[in-house]
């Protein structure tokens, strides 16, 4: 199925329902997502990865990055990564 079915279909949605499928597809990324940066070693993914990474997803995907809001965890590990770029 293509995304413009898949879109078409979900608009047909109550919305309840489509609130509920955003938060499972939210979900899930968030999931996939912490699983790869997990393998991938936090450590060496730096935003810039990121950033890229959020540049190959599909133009209706990425407009739910930033939904929801990151954990003071990860605004940490950002942080720590630019001052690390900036004055290495």
């Amino acid at each position: 199925m293509i995304p413009q079915e898949l879109r078409e279909q979900a608009m047909q949605l109550p919305i309840t329902e489509r609130w509920q499928l955003v938060q499972m597809l939210l979900s899930s990324i968030q999931q996939e997502t912490q699983t790869a940066t997990n393998e991938a070693d936090e450590s060496t993914q730096s935003p810039t990865e990121i950033g890229i990474a959020i540049a190959h997803l599909h133009p209706w995907t990425q407009s739910f990055v930033g939904l929801l809001p990151a954990t003071s965890e990860d605004l940490q590990a950002t942080y720590v990564d630019y001052l690390e770029e900036k004055y290495a």
